[in-house]
């Protein structure tokens, strides 16, 4: 494998941002804007584009999946921030998110290698590690396997990760970042994290799962990818999160914002699978997305905390504290359902 730094650059000529009329990307795209880069944003003609509004950028529609549309939007282009993910927990055909995540990552790597792209930061998810049963916190060093990975989500992301690395072995100056579970404003869709904060203001929430997540201020991931493209090592991952929280904590920060009572209440696994299972039937008969994804409460098993020193000691990622980035979240869903009210 190459071993080495990514140049230490002020300033791109180019970059291309995929994925920016999501979460993550859209924090990236703007980071980079406010830096005075020069961007490039490769967006599906269907895709909301709300979240890029007043962006400095210029835009190229294309799709991962169309290889034509690829070599232009590499053309030129001396850095790659490959943040675009099919993000979902239940499909009726899995095999879309293989093709995005999957065959979609290798199109890019391999039309990045052939237009000479100098730097490309591939976004994965701390959902490639799967959680230690004793639960350890996991850190890049720790020991995961395919079979290990809970539906197709992150089977996706662990085989695209594995084309990440396979290409900086073979050459490309690729740099692997793996946030752990982003909060902030701009969550439109929502992404799994953003749902809870969703479905607890809306009082869908009456009992909760002792689970555990890793959280981190999204505008701290955004920085997080800078940096991993100006001091990360060719061919190495790194986690980008702040703090391990207990469920229940994370849910009292939230009623502590929002001034609604945390649920009291504990659901044991064995019911929430159950739920899960059922939500996932109906689904199959329905064709609509379930309101609890079996894969979901399948993840919420074990809790899923994280070591992120090594992002801190070779990045120099300092993340601030998790409660601004809650409080951003909450006002943004409550702004949307005032709005979607009057």
């Amino acid at each position: 494998m190459r071993i080495g730094r990514i140049r230490a650059s002020r300033r791109f000529e180019m970059i291309l941002v995929t994925g920016a009329t999501g979460f993550i990307g859209s924090h990236v795209a703007r980071f980079l804007a406010q830096r005075g880069e020069t961007l490039r944003l490769l967006v599906r003609k269907a895709s909301d584009r709300t979240l890029i509004q007043g962006l400095d950028a210029e835009i190229c529609e294309g799709d991962l999946k169309d290889r034509t549309s690829l070599q232009e939007a590499v053309q030129g282009c001396d850095a790659v921030f490959h943040v675009a993910a099919d993000y979902r927990l239940w499909t009726p055909d899995p095999q879309e998110v293989y093709a995005t995540n999957v065959d979609g990552t290798r199109n890019l790597l391999e039309e990045a290698r052939r237009a000479g792209v100098e730097s490309f930061i591939y976004t994965s998810s701390i959902g490639t590690i799967a959680p230690s049963p004793d639960g350890d916190v996991v850190s890049e060093e720790s020991k995961s396997r395919f079979r290990r990975m809970v539906g197709h989500y992150k089977r996706s992301k662990f085989l695209a990760e594995r084309e990440a690395l396979q290409a900086a072995a073979a050459g490309l100056p690729v740099v692997v970042v793996n946030p752990t579970a982003p909060v902030g404003e701009g969550d439109i869709k929502p992404t799994p994290t953003g749902k809870i904060v969703q479905d607890f203001l809306k009082g869908r929430m009456p009992a909760y799962v002792d689970t555990g997540l890793n959280l981190v201020d999204v505008r701290d991931v955004a920085r997080g990818h800078w940096l991993a493209a100006s001091r990360g090592r060719v061919g190495e991952r790194y986690l980008l999160g702040a703090e391990n929280l207990a469920f229940l904590d994370i849910l009292q920060e939230l009623a502590d914002i929002s001034g609604r009572r945390a649920p009291r209440i504990r659901l044991p696994y064995s019911v929430a699978w159950t739920a899960g299972a059922a939500c996932q039937a109906w689904s199959r008969l329905s064709g609509r997305p379930p309101a609890v994804p079996i894969e979901g409460v399948r993840m919420a098993r074990y809790r899923m905390f994280a070591d992120c020193s090594k992002a801190r000691r070779e990045l120099g990622f300092s993340p601030g504290p998790v409660r601004p980035a809650l409080e951003r979240a909450v006002a943004c869903f409550s702004d949307r359902d005032t709005s979607a009210a009057s």
